[in-house]
């Protein structure tokens, strides 16, 4: 079975043969380390090595780095996958740098993760938003719609790239080979954010994977699903469109000259993982998955959101209480339970790649700590209007460069129609709700003010209901 992960075999090997390290990194395969926490550390450690004989280099890989990746995209079905140590963030920043340069027009869909709009901006590029769809029995922002990028794509044939984000963070997904095949009849390629996808590969029940949609370049986090350190990332190409070269460079240029071997072997034994469960595993994991949801749907101050669109991986809870979904997030992490995100209404459960044990114990924790709360059973009314279905930022990059001495502070309540000078990003899921240089509406202002009054966190700004927001003049 070890043969089967090439990258984990050679820093096996290696810890057999080594005596002596007079080599980076500094704690010397572990002998070298704080006492107290050492035992934390002490199977890990050595297996923390660099660019070493038999090792192989992840920046000019020949050995076991390209064995386990030739292993991923082989799996994956991509032309050539790509070990990331630096998250989706690194391979979402080179992909879009790899096609895009100054001036570029780019159709990105809106609620994308901060890192696509950071590698736009980066870039120098000039992003056309297109608003996704708005599902209102979720409440949630979901994919673009096949009208709106055809409508794109005339009024942009300039374009270079189409850039979707598959799932969206609730794990909402959509069929994507319309808009793939709408991109390519013009020769632009497609690059998939498909951070919360990386388990797709499996087939039914789960979603199609953007990679088997035809997609150029798709970035998965392996650490999201799959049983893979945080940070471990995938990035496949499978492009006829994208120079590969180009894209090789900007992965050396945006990840460590000193990647971590522990991220990229457990890149190899996720890969591994994932490629060894069988239909019957996947059987028993949703039969697990469906008796936690049915008992947690028991629970009369909460609602188990259930849709055939939802990856089964994803568990949306929305509140049926008076309790906020920030304020159910807080009482669960009172009992222990810690989930991935909350927002107005809801928290978000991410469920692992394996049955779930002690689902009794993990409900009645559940059950004390909402008993307190008083039971509103009427749903919340999802409502969402876009002002534009396709829209750019109101000053281009230089032209907020140009005005950074024209930069004021107002209230939140009173910027509506002002032109933010900051990105307002809450974290998570790391969407913002306004951009640098956009034009904020009444429905942004009014979404900003909701969430910061029920103790939203706003990364690097925790202060905009009394310090105000930064604007153009």
């Amino acid at each position: 079975m070890i043969d089967n992960v090439p990258l984990y075999k050679a820093l096996m090997g290696h810890k057999e043969r080594a005596k002596y390290s007079f080599h980076v990194p500094g704690h010397k395969s572990g002998k070298v380390f704080p006492n107290f926490a050492r035992r934390e550390f002490e199977s890990l450690l050595p297996l923390d090595q660099t660019e070493l004989s038999g090792l192989d280099d992840l920046h000019d890989p020949s050995g076991a780095i390209a064995e386990a990746q030739q292993k991923t995209a082989l799996f994956y079905g991509a032309m050539s996958s790509y070990f990331l140590v630096g998250g989706t963030t690194s391979g979402n920043l080179a992909m879009i740098l790899s096609i895009c340069g100054q001036g570029d027009t780019v159709l990105v869909q809106r609620n994308s993760h901060k890192s696509i709009l950071n590698g736009i901006r980066l870039a120098k590029a000039t992003p056309v938003f297109l608003t996704p769809e708005f599902d209102r029995q979720l409440g949630l922002a979901t994919a673009v719609n096949e009208t709106t990028l055809r409508e794109a794509l005339i009024a942009y044939p300039e374009a270079k790239a189409v850039i979707l984000t598959h799932p969206n963070y609730y794990g909402v997904t959509s069929d994507l080979s319309s808009l793939i095949e709408l991109a390519h009849r013009k020769k632009i390629p497609v690059l998939v954010d498909e951070a919360h996808g990386a388990h797709f590969v499996l087939g039914e029940p789960f979603p199609r994977s953007a990679l088997a949609e035809g997609a150029d370049i798709v970035v998965h986090s392996a650490h999201k699903t799959l049983p893979a350190m945080t940070m471990a990332s995938f990035l496949h190409y499978n492009s006829k469109l994208v120079d590969k070269e180009t894209l090789e460079m900007y992965l050396q240029m945006l990840q460590s000259s000193s990647p971590s071997y522990p991220l990229m072997a457990s890149l190899d034994l996720a890969r591994h993982y994932l490629s060894k469960i069988t239909a019957d595993e996947i059987n028993t994991l949703l039969k697990s998955i469906q008796l936690f949801k049915r008992k947690l749907s028991t629970i009369p101050q909460i609602l188990v959101v259930d849709s055939e669109e939802v990856d089964p991986l994803k568990v949306i809870v929305e509140s049926r209480c008076e309790a906020s979904g920030f304020e159910l997030q807080k009482s669960l992490e009172e009992k222990g339970i810690f989930v991935e995100l909350a927002d107005e209404s809801r928290v978000l459960l991410v469920l692992p790649l394996t049955p779930l044990n002690g689902v009794d114990e993990m409900i009645e924790c559940w059950q004390e700590a909402v008993q307190s709360f008083n039971i509103h059973p009427k749903r919340k009314d999802y409502s969402f209007k876009a002002t534009s279905i396709i829209s750019t930022l109101a000053l281009n990059y230089d032209e907020m460069k140009s005005r950074n001495n024209d930069i004021t502070i107002v209230s939140l309540e009173e910027s509506s129609g002002w032109i933010f000078a900051e990105d307002i990003i809450p974290y998570p899921p790391g969407i913002p709700v306004i951009l640098k240089g956009e034009r904020a509406t009444e429905q942004d202002v009014k979404q900003l003010l909701a969430l910061a009054k029920q103790g939203a966190r706003f990364q690097g700004r925790r202060d905009i209901l009394t310090n105000g927001v930064k604007i153009y003049r």
